[in-house]
C-alpha cells in the first residue's frame, strides 16, 4: 500500500514538472489527455493527447501537438541538474511556427531563462513529423515540411540541439537528408530561433515538371531563422534536357538564396549557371501569387560569353547545331506554375547578339559566301574564305512560338532585316523583310543577266546606293524556303 501511494504521488508530481517545464520552455498552455509512469526497473512514461498552445495567440493553430509519445529514463538521470532523459519517442507530432509578433498587447514570457525547469534528452526519435511555418500575408499558403525521419540529439529547456531529418520533395519528387543544429528554441518569437546545417538531394527526377529531362543532385549549406535562412548551394544534372529538342546537355549550377521561412518565397542572388562552354547568371525571385497555387519563377537571365552551338543543341531537335559562335544575350524569364509543359508555358522576352557566326554545313557557308561577294559587287570572287555573319535582334517567346523584331542578319556587302515567327515545335518559318546589299542589282551577276537587271535596278535602289530588295523565309528549319517578298514590300 505504501509504494502504491508513494508511485502515485511520485507521478502527480513528475506530471506537475513536466507540464510546468514544457509551459516555461515553449511560453504555453499546455493539455495532457493522459499520462502513465512506470518506476522499476527504470523510469517509463506513456503519454497521449500532448497540445501546446502559444499565450496569447488564441487566432493560430496549436504550436506543438503530438498524438502520443513514450520516454525512458534512469534514476540517476533524473536526480541530476539538469534533469536527463535518455530517450523519447513522438509520434504524430506537428510544429505549427507563428509569424512574428506584430501586436505588442501579447505578453511576453515572465520567466527568466535563470527560472526555466532544466531538462536534457539524449534521443529524440520523431518520425512522420509535419513542420509548418505560418505566414502573415494575405493570400499566402503556409510554407510546409513532411519529414520523413527525425532525430534530434541533446534537446531540452535550453542551448542548441542536433538534428538529422529526412524530408520528402513532392517537386522534383525526391528525399533530403539534413543534418545541423536548431536552437536555442526563442520563446516569444519562435520564427526566430537559429537553424543552421546541410543538406543533399539526390536521384531527383525532373520528369516531374512536364517538358523536362534528367536527374538532378544537388547539395549546400543554410543558415539563418526559421522565419530567414540564407542558402549556398550547387546542382548537377548530368544529362538535362527540354523535350523540344531532346538533346541533352551537362547542367551545372551554383546558387545563393535568401528563403523566406513563412511562405517559402525565395530571392535568387544570383544563380551561375553552365552547360558546354555557355556560362549564364541569373538573379531574381520564386515567389506565390494571392489565390494561385504554386509560385512563379522571375529571372533577369545575362549570358556574356555563350556559344551558339549550346543554345541551338538544347532549344533545337537537331543532331548537330546549324551554326557556332559566340554569343550574348539578356531576357526577362518568367515560368508561371502548373502542370503546362515547360516550353508552352514559359515566357522569355530579350535581345541577343552573335557577332561572328558560322553556319556548320558547307553548303550552306557556301551560299553564304556567295551572298557576301554579290553584295559587295563581287560575284566571281570566292577567295575571302568563310564569311562571319553577326546576328542580332530582339524576341518575344510565349506559348512555345518565338516572335523576333529587328532580327539583323549582316555579311560584308549584305545587312538582311527580318520581323517574324519560329515554332518551337513544329519548327516552322515565318520570316519576312528586306536585304540592303552594297552593290547594285545588276552588280551581283555577270554576263547577260547583269544586263537584263540594269533595267530594273531603279525599282530596288536603295536610299544611300545598292540595292533593297524583299524576302521572306518560310518552310522548317530543315526545309526552309527562300523567296521574294514582292506583295508584302509595301
Amino acid at each position: 500500500m505504501i509504494a502504491l501511494v508513494a508511485s502515485h504521488c511520485l507521478s502527480a508530481l513528475v506530471r506537475e514538472r513536466m507540464i510546468r517545464a514544457v509551459q516555461e520552455t515553449y511560453a504555453s498552455d499546455v493539455e495532457l489527455k493522459g499520462l502513465e509512469i512506470r518506476w522499476f526497473p527504470w523510469v517509463h512514461v506513456d503519454g497521449e493527447g500532448l497540445v501546446l498552445h502559444l499565450r496569447g495567440r488564441s487566432d493560430l493553430p496549436a504550436l506543438i501537438a503530438v498524438a502520443r509519445f513514450t520516454a525512458d529514463a534512469n534514476w540517476i538521470g533524473l536526480l541530476r541538474s539538469p534533469s536527463r532523459v535518455g530517450r523519447v519517442r513522438l509520434d504524430g507530432l506537428q510544429i505549427h511556427i507563428p509569424p512574428r509578433h506584430s501586436n505588442d498587447t501579447i505578453p511576453k514570457s515572465e520567466a527568466s531563462k535563470k527560472d526555466l525547469p532544466r531538462f536534457v534528452i539524449g534521443e529524440v526519435d520523431a518520425d512522420g513529423t509535419m513542420l509548418e511555418t505560418l505566414t502573415d500575408k494575405p493570400g499566402k499558403e503556409p510554407l510546409r515540411f513532411d519529414i520523413k525521419r527525425l532525430r534530434l540529439w541533446e534537446a531540452g529547456s535550453s542551448g542548441q540541439m542536433s538534428f538529422r531529418a529526412t524530408l520528402t520533395n513532392p517537386k522534383p519528387v525526391g528525399e533530403i537528408q539534413s543534418e545541423g543544429q536548431f536552437g536555442p528554441w526563442d520563446r516569444d518569437e519562435p520564427s526566430l530561433t537559429p537553424v543552421a546545417g546541410k543538406y543533399s538531394f539526390e536521384q531527383a527526377d525532373l520528369a516531374t515538371f512536364r517538358g523536362l529531362s534528367g536527374i538532378l543532385s544537388s547539395q549546400g549549406e543554410y543558415q539563418g531563422v526559421l522565419e530567414a535562412i540564407q542558402v549556398h548551394g550547387t546542382t548537377d544534372t548530368p544529362a538535362f534536357s527540354l523535350d523540344v529538342s531532346g538533346n541533352p546537355v551537362h547542367l551545372r549550377t551554383e546558387f545563393r538564396a535568401a528563403v523566406d521561412g513563412t511562405d517559402g518565397d525565395t530571392k535568387l542572388e544570383p544563380v551561375n549557371a553552365q552547360f558546354g562552354h555557355s556560362f549564364i547568371t541569373a538573379y531574381g525571385s520564386v515567389e506565390g501569387k494571392k489565390g494561385v497555387p504554386g509560385k512563379t519563377v522571375s529571372l533577369n537571365v545575362t549570358v556574356s560569353d555563350g556559344r551558339l552551338e549550346d543554345m541551338l543543341r538544347l532549344a533545337v531537335k537537331t543532331s548537330q547545331p546549324v551554326m557556332t559562335g559566340p554569343i550574348s544575350f539578356h531576357t526577362k524569364l518568367l515560368l508561371p506554375p502548373g502542370d503546362q509543359d515547360v516550353v508552352e508555358k514559359l515566357h522569355l522576352e530579350g535581345q541577343f547578339i552573335t557577332p561572328a557566326a558560322h553556319f556548320t554545313k558547307p553548303a550552306v557557308q557556301d551560299k553564304v559566301n556567295e551572298l557576301s561577294n554579290r553584295g559587295l559587287g563581287e560575284p566571281q570572287d570566292g577567295d575571302q574564305g568563310r564569311v562571319s555573319s553577326n546576328f542580332r535582334g530582339n524576341f518575344v517567346m510565349q506559348g512555345g512560338l518565338i516572335t523576333f523584331k529587328q532580327l539583323a542578319f549582316t555579311v560584308p556587302g549584305a545587312d538582311v532585316r527580318l520581323d517574324g515567327t519560329y515554332a518551337l515545335r513544329s519548327q516552322q518559318i515565318d520570316l519576312r523583310g528586306d536585304a540592303r546589299l552594297q552593290a547594285k542589282l545588276s552588280e551581283t551577276t555577270t554576263g547577260f543577266k547583269s544586263f537584263f537587271l540594269k533595267a530594273i535596278d531603279p525599282f530596288f535602289k536603295g536610299k544611300n546606293a545598292g540595292a533593297v530588295i524583299p524576302i521572306k523565309i518560310t518552310g522548317t528549319k530543315g526545309s526552309p524556303s527562300f523567296g521574294l517578298n514582292i506583295g508584302g514590300k509595301g
